[in-house]
């Protein structure tokens, strides 16, 4: 494999600019007709919703916590192969993971051999940003701090002050962004909004802009090309399944990783529908009701009778089922909005959930259902009441420092529902056994 362009984007911290750069990165290379692959670091959903819209690309996540790092070589090098450039965005501070530094973005750079690209927010600090950059040099020498990328720089002497500062720690400066606030990206509760109603194709041509004005793209080229890690080729299923699996996807659930995705077209034929919009269930072997924003169309979905009904039916009649979080939320008796207000669900779970009182529940989460362990993430906002007893799954949950913890996964005839997002990515079983209905 030839040479290519390949780097991570981190941080000091959360909201230092990784996913502005990124985004602003990502559409610079596109519009110079090159194939750029994103990736993100972590269990995010937000961040590779944003990186297709800047790229035209589906992004992928590297997570060393929910798969195997071969699974990650694997899946990293499969995708860069196919492409010219490969853009990694970090996630929180280089170093922050689940546990010290189990699954940071620095493990990631180290399991990849990538350089790193630091971003820091130079607002109100000039020359103490040599001990800053120091310090995330010399804290794991042997990860190779590429350059930085300083953002909310104030004027041009500001940023003439952090070229010297990278002079004097050895680390090259590469540019930086100013503070534009026609460039901020909106946030909402669970992290960068998607809302519908923002033109993202124009923030990020904006970004891509004020990129290509003060940021030394080729010479970030020049620094990251290398060759690509080693190829370690995973098993593949030898013929397609011929089940029909049936995905929920539109503004409301949205929220899925591209390699789960990916598995369950190696079972079959995968047909995505809109509980907002579409009046019944496509016939199926398998409904997969993914993650999402469903409090934010709750309206909407309470008043598409006909879904509500097709679905609550299907599980009803011993349909498989597999529902995750908002998709649980869609599931129960009802939900209640931030105002109080309350919408009828499918009604299958006797379950209410609320946002009323947002409490945040997130963290990592290994589950043993008998000879199988699965990983995935859980991260919500809302409250889950049992409204009358619910039947559960036999297993046990773990979180990331190997704590049992209560985490209730409802299941009723062949329908499984909890909080937590799974990776099946690299646990193909956990998708046959759903199929067989051997959970």
């Amino acid at each position: 494999m030839p040479d290519k362009p390949q780097f991570l984007i981190a941080a000091p911290s959360s909201d230092s600019g990784k996913t502005t750069i990124t985004l602003g990165l990502l559409r610079v290379m596109a519009n110079r007709g090159l194939k750029v692959q994103p990736f993100k670091c972590g269990p995010d959903y937000i961040d590779p919703i944003l990186h297709q819209k800047a790229s035209g690309a589906d992004s992928i996540n590297l997570d060393i916590y929910m798969a195997s790092n071969d699974h990650v070589k694997s899946l990293y090098n499969k995708c860069l192969q196919q492409n010219d450039v490969a853009i990694v965005e970090g996630v929180m501070g280089l170093f922050d993971g689940a546990d010290k530094m189990k699954g940071s973005s620095a493990e990631i750079a180290a399991l990849l051999n990538i350089p790193i690209i630091l971003v820091i927010n130079a607002k109100a600090m000039a020359y103490s940003a040599a001990a800053l950059i120091h310090g995330f040099k010399s804290f794991r020498p042997e990860l190779n701090i590429a350059g930085v990328i300083f953002n909310n720089v104030n004027t041009i002497s500001h940023y003439h002050i952090l070229k010297d500062v990278c002079k004097d720690v050895q680390v090259e400066a590469l540019g930086y962004l100013s503070t534009q606030p026609d460039i901020k990206i909106p946030s909402r509760h669970l992290g960068l909004s998607i809302a519908s109603d923002i033109n993202f194709d124009a923030l990020c041509d904006r970004i891509a802009m004020a990129v290509n004005e003060t940021v030394d793209v080729n010479r970030l080229l020049e620094i990251t090309t290398l060759s690509a890690v080693e190829i370690i080729e995973e098993e593949q299923p030898k013929d397609k399944g011929n089940y029909t699996i049936a995905v929920a996807h539109d503004e409301a659930f949205r929220f899925t990783y591209h390699e789960n995705l990916e598995v369950l077209k190696q079972f079959g034929e995968v047909v995505y529908f809109s509980p907002l919009t579409d009046s019944k269930l496509p016939e199926c072997d398998l409904l997969y009701l993914a993650g999402g924003y469903p409090e934010l169309f709750v309206e909407q979905l309470s008043q598409n009778k006909s879904m509500l009904n097709s679905v609550r039916e299907y599980c009803l009649n011993n349909g498989k089922t597999y529902a995750e979080c908002g998709g649980m939320m869609y599931l129960g008796e009802y939900i209640i909005d931030k105002e109080g207000k309350q919408f009828e669900m499918a009604g299958f779970f006797p379950l209410a959930t609320s946002m009323e009182v947002p409490k945040l529940h997130l963290g990592y989460r290994s589950l043993f259902i008998n000879d199988l362990n699965i990983k995935g993430h859980e991260f919500h906002y809302s409250n889950c009441t049992e409204l009358k007893e619910v039947k559960r799954l036999d297993c046990s949950v773990f979180n990331s420092k190997e704590i049992e913890i209560t985490s209730n996964i409802y299941q009723e005839n062949n329908t499984i529902a909890s909080y937590n997002h799974l990776y099946w990515g690299n646990c193909k079983v956990f998708i046959s056994r759903l199929l067989q209905g051997e959970l």
